[in-house]
């Protein structure tokens, strides 16, 4: 029999539930406390309160699970692994923004198998478990089912990212902005955003250059179950990459392609090599920006 993760599931959304009220009740907060990391991204006590009050409940209702939390770290040792972001989209927290989210997941091995994304202030919630499809909603009973969309040209296509500043850093952001050229639309959506729009068939392609597992294991089994494809950028399926690209699936081997991420397999016959006028070749590619035009805003 297959195994089923509908326990889990439910107990996904609880854990959900008790995060938002946390979450909620220090969004404006005028003493909300603030601090930089390391990695010089704020934190705030909201984010701490949130991951511990996750890991308290999951301390008494599955206590031999792992547990990764952005916050804390990775506890216990198991097949079965938790993966929290508590507040995906900090920055945005911070400022009074309210487009942020609990990222609740479940990994058995290294898949994911469940997947919650709680956005409290959009009054909406994201979900899925393997083979049972992905859903939206206020609730299991009241939710209807994710689509991605059937575009399967560039030229249809619209592209939601975070930022410039991270391809830049990495040398990708001429491969980027060639991608975003031929693409009908582009938009910052940012963050779990990008990828639940994609979910339900909004926006056809998602991408960003630097994440961390508990920014996109929730994502990557709900783009999955909604029919889309979720990988690194070099093509690898699945969050553990350290980067993303999803997409409505027939996308995908295009916007790879553009990104850089298949070279070319000379002992493979069956590989097409690259060649001049190719969609491998980025200069080729790239529509001139009208003068004055940013180069990736279109309306």
């Amino acid at each position: 029999m297959p195994t089923t993760y509908t326990d889990d599931l439910r107990l996904g959304h609880v854990l959900a539930d008790d995060a938002d009220s946390l979450s909620t009740s220090r969004f404006k907060a005028l003493d909300l406390h603030v601090v930089t990391k390391p990695d010089l991204t704020p934190v705030t006590d909201a984010d701490r309160s949130v991951e511990e009050g996750i890991r308290r409940t999951l301390s008494r209702a599955r206590p031999r699970d792992a547990v990764l939390g952005e916050e804390q770290g990775s506890t216990g040792h198991s097949q079965r692994r938790w993966v929290v972001d508590p507040i995906d989209g900090t920055k945005n927290f911070v400022r009074g923004v309210p487009v942020w989210a609990t990222l609740i997941s479940l990994m058995v091995e290294d898949e994911v198998v469940v997947g919650v994304v709680s956005a409290p202030m959009l009054q909406r919630r994201w979900w899925a478990s393997k083979d049972g499809g992905a859903w939206t909603g206020r609730s299991l009973m009241k939710a209807s089912e994710c689509h991605v969309s059937d575009v399967s040209r560039l030229d249809d296509a619209s592209l939601s990212y975070s930022s410039f500043s991270g391809w830049d850093d990495r040398d990708r952001l001429d491969a980027f902005l060639a991608l975003a050229r031929r693409c009908w639309r582009t938009r910052a959506y940012g963050d779990f955003w990008s990828y639940m729009l994609l979910a339900e068939g909004a926006v056809d392609l998602a991408a960003e250059p630097d994440l961390e597992l508990y920014d996109m294991a929730a994502l990557d089994v709900i783009v999955r179950e909604a029919g889309g494809s979720f990988s690194s950028l070099d093509g690898t399926p699945g969050p553990l990459g350290g980067n993303a690209l999803a997409s409505n699936g027939r996308l995908h081997d295009q916007a790879l392609a553009f990104l850089g991420a298949l070279p070319d397999d000379v002992h493979d016959p069956d590989v097409e090599p690259r060649r001049p006028g190719s969609v491998h070749d980025l200069s080729a590619r790239r529509r001139p920006a009208p003068a004055g035009d940013d180069p990736v805003d279109r309306h």
